[in-house]
């Protein structure tokens, strides 16, 4: 249950408003701090749109993080739209599997990628032999837009799970699918 309110665009500001056009009950509760959710929505937006990093690497990521915090909201959503750029339920049970440390079968740049994410979210940050592999596969520019991702999100499951976020039903059946262990 949320700690704090969920607004509708009625509740806010006309000049506002703009920043519930997705609602999603993250942003709804996000804009109880208007200018909060303005900066937030920017990087999201950056990330999810603008970066060049390849969209299903990206999201493998997230989703890494999302399944090691065990944030129902992250997770669920991101399965969901993780789909859109490629991500498989292949690669959503290899996700697990890897977390697990059992073999996943995913190609070597993913597994250094969920290595990566499993590194900067339990802290304190990437090891240097996981940044060299990935840098030389990748490149600094796309490195440094790895890193924001992980990093991001890794925010994003502290503020989702702090906040109490609660999972929207037409995201649910995602969380049903690919349940966190009891």
């Amino acid at each position: 249950m949320a700690r704090v309110r969920y607004n509708d665009p009625e509740d806010l500001p006309e000049a506002d408003r703009e920043i519930l056009k997705r609602r999603i009950n993250l942003h709804r509760a996000l804009s109880n701090s208007v200018g909060g959710t303005r900066a937030f929505s920017g990087l999201g937006q950056w990330i999810r749109f603008k970066a060049k990093l390849d969209p299903r690497l990206r999201e493998m990521a997230i989703l890494q993080v999302g399944w090691l915090a065990r944030s129902d909201y992250e997770w669920s959503h991101h399965v969901k739209i993780g789909r859109d750029f490629g991500v498989t339920d292949d690669d959503v049970r290899a996700i697990i599997a890897e977390t697990d440390g059992k073999d996943s079968g995913l190609p070597a740049l993913d597994r250094a990628v969920l290595h990566a994410a499993r590194e900067m979210a339990e802290g304190p940050g990437m090891k240097e032999a996981t940044f060299a592999e990935l840098k030389a596969e990748l490149g600094e520019e796309l490195m440094v837009e790895l890193t924001l991702v992980i990093g991001f999100y890794c925010a994003v499951v502290r503020v989702l799970n702090t906040l109490g976020i609660d999972v929207e039903p037409d995201y649910q059946p995602y969380l049903d699918a690919f349940p966190f262990p009891k």
